[in-house]
């Protein structure tokens, strides 16, 4: 019985023996192709202490800590529930490091993902955000502003009855009056060498396309200027009765009012002009 039993053990050590190159082999093979690692798959933690981790450290205010640990929910548990979440916190944590291209980036997968989620229209918040908080002075390019407001669109058209959709419409003024600036800044430039028929142009995209804007008052006065230089008077004395009758106490409506003065005109509107047209169109004439 003795004897039975020693031979037993015999095989069970002689295949043990031979099993363990094949195992170590298999696990090679799947090693080599990219997979995770044997100390890798052995030191996986569950989601749900993971992201339990990732919140602590946040409120420890361990921001990239907290990052590093969303991430990994994200590469080693990416069908779970708490994937979707860490996403998002994510694109917040990122955000909040002042880390915008990673925020959007985030952002950006988390709505293409899951559009239907709850927290969609935070997660489109934060690339219109992420874009908001770059624009720069109007002396740049405004690609970032442009950016922003398509983003912010996409808040108030999506999701027009969540927490966000104000907020989104207001900045979306902000950045609209950064395009305009842009555009005067532009614009005062080919006044200055006189390059009136280019200046015209810049004025009346902000007329046009930004009237809403602190910048229509001055772009209708600098059409009054421009115009006057280039000797086409009724443009000129409609641009100021159109600033007059809508912003009647505007400085900008003085100076037209005397600059015409000084060639022997008054403003006076005609009704065929695009800028009378400008401002039909929008309720405001």
């Amino acid at each position: 019985m003795a004897h039975r039993r020693s031979d037993g053990l015999r095989r069970l050590r002689v295949g043990a023996l031979v099993l363990a190159p094949a195992l170590a082999l298999m696990l090679a093979g799947c090693f080599g192709r990219g997979e995770k690692t044997e100390e890798e798959v052995l030191n996986v933690a569950p989601p749900d202490l993971l992201y339990n981790e990732a919140l602590a450290h946040l409120e420890a205010g361990e921001a990239r800590r907290a990052a590093e640990k969303f991430e990994a929910i994200d590469s080693q548990h990416p069908y779970s529930e708490y994937a979707r979440r860490s996403m998002l916190m994510s694109a917040f944590v990122h955000f909040r490091r002042n880390q915008y291209q990673d925020a959007i980036n985030d952002a950006q997968r988390y709505v293409t993902l899951f559009p239907a989620s709850p927290d969609a229209a935070y997660a489109q918040y934060l690339i219109g955000e992420s874009y908001f908080r770059q624009m720069p002075d109007v002396t740049r390019d405004q690609d970032l502003a442009r950016k922003a407001i398509e983003a912010m669109g996409e808040v108030v058209s999506k999701y027009p009855d969540s927490d966000y959709a104000n907020d989104a419409r207001q900045k979306m003024e902000v950045a609209r009056d950064q395009l305009a600036g842009k555009e005067m800044q532009i614009g005062r430039y080919y006044l200055e060498r006189r390059e009136y028929l280019a200046g015209v142009n810049r004025f009346k995209a902000v007329v046009e396309e930004y009237q809403t804007t602190r910048h229509v008052e001055e772009a209708l006065h600098r059409l009054t200027e421009a115009y006057l230089a280039l000797g086409i008077v009724p443009e000129a004395q409609t641009a100021a009765a159109v600033l007059g009758h809508n912003f009647p106490d505007s400085s900008w409506y003085k100076d037209s009012y005397r600059l015409l003065s000084k060639g022997g005109f008054a403003p006076e509107e005609n009704q065929g002009s695009w800028i009378s047209r400008a401002f039909r169109g929008s309720g405001r004439a």
